[in-house]
């Protein structure tokens, strides 16, 4: 499964909303990566590999997820990613 979301958070992909990410992930049975929509994939178990992506507010990304929870895991991520102020909710 697959879905193009575009990141809200001020800072783009940066620490506090990449950490918020990789935390969401882990809350369910799937592999997931991102990527920029044209740029090279990397895992989403990584906060490392994910805040490497320089991915700046209001750009799209591409998520890719397998496993038995990957739409439920898409639908989570979508919401973190597609929300302004998601440093605020740590």
């Amino acid at each position: 499964m697959e879905r193009i979301v575009t990141v809200g958070p001020a800072d783009g992909l940066h620490a506090r909303p990449a950490a918020k990410f990789v935390e969401t992930v882990t809350q369910f049975d799937a592999d997931v990566q991102v990527a920029p929509v044209d740029g090279e994939a990397v895992d989403v178990a990584s906060v490392l590999a994910v805040t490497s992506l320089g991915v700046a507010s209001g750009a799209d990304v591409r998520i890719v997820a397998e496993g038995d929870d990957a739409e439920a895991a898409l639908d989570a991520l979508e919401e973190v990613l597609s929300t302004p102020e998601a440093e605020s909710a740590t």
